[in-house]
């Protein structure tokens, strides 16, 4: 069986260097090659057509963003993203997802946590995830964020408190759970629905601490619904969208007739920390009917049993399908245990999710 092939783009050799050790410890894979800035990765890739690589974004000459469109346009292939732990890092990842990066792994904070078991298994089963998934022939540029006007409230950015009409009468709840491709796949889904929504939507997205917010943000900027990040005691409001926080575990419950956001750093569920399962579960609990949930792409089996728990008559599931997904295994995993409803393509989900609430 062919090895396969990884480019390692940094400006830093000592990352260089142990990004490659961290490679050629799996015997699946195989450095062919490394660059210190953009313009020798595009070199590289035309001269060694490699099945995948990482990348990393401050570097001189071309820095990785730059390099990344030209690639994505001109000689497309899976990359993964090197994110340092900054609000600048968050930021300028999300755009290179949005540009067509596969995925990310974030930067140790410090020499000392730099390969650790931890950071070897990640890289390598990303690596290795991502070296899988089909490109298009040709990516074209990522729609440039355009603010819509909303209404926001004056005197804080927090929302007014107000009480949660029960679903069935007035309101629902939209439960969405991600994670590989989530951040790209979540900006044709939440700007396309309507300000106006009669629903408090729920997102989990599979992200590391800091980079939830930017996400929320950046959905928040292109759309009507109101997006932040979820905090504890979040009164739960029609036309607002939830993001869990990174390494949070989001879940609903009620308290006097609201809807009540509360955050955990409880163990990880089905590998994951914030978990789409834990989330869905625990609006399954709540025995709330009319509830829409649903699942995206990416990597596992997270929220296929608690959309299975969700399921009854009352309540609807959407799956991506396979061909807009990056990664299929967290819809294919819901689809297979009989819990979706209705499997759509990722531009049609909007649309879904409008119609079954009857819009």
């Amino acid at each position: 069986m062919n090895k396969i092939k990884v480019l390692v783009v940094d400006d830093s050799s000592f990352m260089r260097k142990i990004i490659t050790d961290i490679i050629h410890s799996d015997p699946d894979l195989q450095v062919v090659d490394t660059a210190k800035n953009g313009q020798e990765a595009i070199d590289k890739i035309r001269e060694h057509k490699p099945d995948v690589m990482t990348l990393d974004v401050e570097m001189p000459i071309l820095d990785g963003l730059s390099a990344l469109e030209t690639i994505m346009n001109e000689i497309p292939m899976p990359v993964i993203m090197l994110s340092s732990l900054t609000k600048e890092g968050a930021d300028s990842t999300l755009r290179a997802l949005e540009l067509g990066a596969v995925d990310f792994i974030t930067k140790p904070s410090s020499i000392f946590k730099v390969n650790t078991e931890d950071m070897r298994h990640e890289l390598i089963s990303k690596l290795k995830m991502a070296s899988k998934v089909r490109m298009r022939a040709k990516i074209t540029q990522a729609r440039p964020v355009k603010p819509r006007p909303k209404p926001k409230p004056v005197a804080t950015p927090k929302p007014v408190r107000r009480p949660v009409q029960r679903p069935g009468k007035y309101t629902r709840i939209v439960a969405i759970g991600t994670s590989t491709g989530g951040p790209k796949a979540l900006q044709d889904v939440v700007p396309n629905l309507p300000g106006d929504l009669n629903a408090s939507v729920l997102i989990v997205q599979h992200m590391p601490p800091g980079f939830t917010k930017s996400l929320a943000e950046r959905l928040d900027s292109m759309s009507e619904l109101n997006v932040k990040e979820a905090e504890d005691s979040d009164v739960l409001q029609i036309g607002w969208a939830y993001i869990a926080p990174g390494n949070y575990h989001l879940r609903v419950v009620e308290k006097n007739g609201d809807l009540i956001i509360r955050l955990g750093d409880d163990s990880p569920v089905t590998g994951h920390r914030p978990s789409v399962d834990a989330m869905m579960d625990s609006i399954a609990d709540l025995d709330l009917n009319s509830t829409i949930g649903v699942i995206m792409t990416g990597m596992g089996a997270d929220g296929a049993k608690g959309l299975v728990n969700l399921k009854n008559d009352s309540n609807y599931v959407i799956a991506q399908d396979e061909d807009s997904c990056v990664v299929f295994g967290m819809p294919k995993s819901a689809i297979k245990l009989g819990a979706v409803d209705k499997v759509v393509s990722l531009d049609e989900i909007s649309n879904e999710i409008m119609k079954a609430m009857g819009v």
